[in-house]
């Protein structure tokens, strides 16, 4: 299988930021060169961003499928349905089709998009400079040579893990919607520091620069956020009267309360 071997063509059917993202992370590292890659888009502005960085432009999405055994589709949800069903008499079994879709349901997918093999991805915003933090399920056809092809192409714009897919909608209430959280809480942290005397410019440097360093230390320590918490909070110190302001403002159970909630409202969204 030319998959195996890593000499396949990938396609874009819909090519969104996102879409590009994922496009140039591939060919920015060297994983897949932008020559085999494959797109079509009605609007010209598009198709001149991909083609500026080597990506061949066909005149349809038929084409691209013809041409391509792994598709990326990120259309908009609500015309999955009708550019799929459009595709289905080419989407064979030897096609393997990659969803970015949001709140689109593997069983529809598959239903949709003949006998080709299905993974649904959850990629984040975050994916536009190379830090996503994406999860894919697998749909029934699906292979585990799909699965690691799957995680070669998102390792390039970021992370990936593979979950079952009742889990996507805790997991959109959580990576998916969690930049708009951390987002709040830069320009909340650079507001205190505004406050508290420095330059707007400078507050918010510092801030956005302190979340990714905290961020990374979670991550290459692997120790507990709550032990590097510990870790900062000396007896009676400064950082330990922060953080007695945060839980009086009940910081913790607000963020919790908003993953679920979110939660909540993708599954609502799932069943209209």
């Amino acid at each position: 299988m030319a998959m195996a071997d890593g000499t396949f063509t990938l396609g874009f059917i819909g090519a969104g930021k996102m879409a590009e993202a994922i496009a140039r992370g591939l060919d920015k590292s060297g994983i897949l060169p932008s020559s085999r890659m494959r797109t079509a888009h009605a609007r010209f502005h598009r198709r001149e961003d991909f083609a500026s960085f080597g990506v061949t432009i066909l005149e349809s999405n038929s084409k691209v499928v013809e041409e391509c055994e792994v598709i990326v589709l990120g259309v908009k949800p609500q015309v999955v349905k009708e550019v799929l069903i459009d595709l289905k008499p080419i989407l064979s079994e030897d096609k393997l089709l990659v969803s970015i879709a949001a709140g689109v349901k593997l069983k529809d997918l598959e239903e949709w998009a003949g006998k080709a093999r299905v993974v649904r991805v959850m990629p984040n915003t975050p994916c536009l400079v190379g830090e996503s933090a994406a999860v894919m399920s697998l749909g029934e056809k699906a292979t585990a040579e799909d699965e690691k092809l799957v995680k070669v192409l998102f390792e390039a714009v970021g992370k990936i893990w593979t979950v079952k897919e009742n889990l996507l909608d805790a997991v959109t209430g959580l990576s998916g919607s969690g930049p708009a959280y951390i987002y709040l809480a830069i320009e909340a942290l650079a507001d205190g520091g505004v406050a508290a005397g420095l330059p707007r410019e400078l507050a918010t440097s510092l801030a956005s620069q302190t979340v990714l360093g905290a961020a990374k230390m979670v991550i290459d320590t692997k120790k507990s956020p709550g032990q590097l918490k510990d870790e900062v909070a000396s007896p009676a110190g400064t950082t330990i009267t922060g953080i007695h302001e945060l839980e009086k403002g009940g910081f913790r159970a607000t963020l919790m309360s908003a993953v679920i909630a979110a939660a909540k409202r993708s599954e609502e969204l799932s069943k209209t």
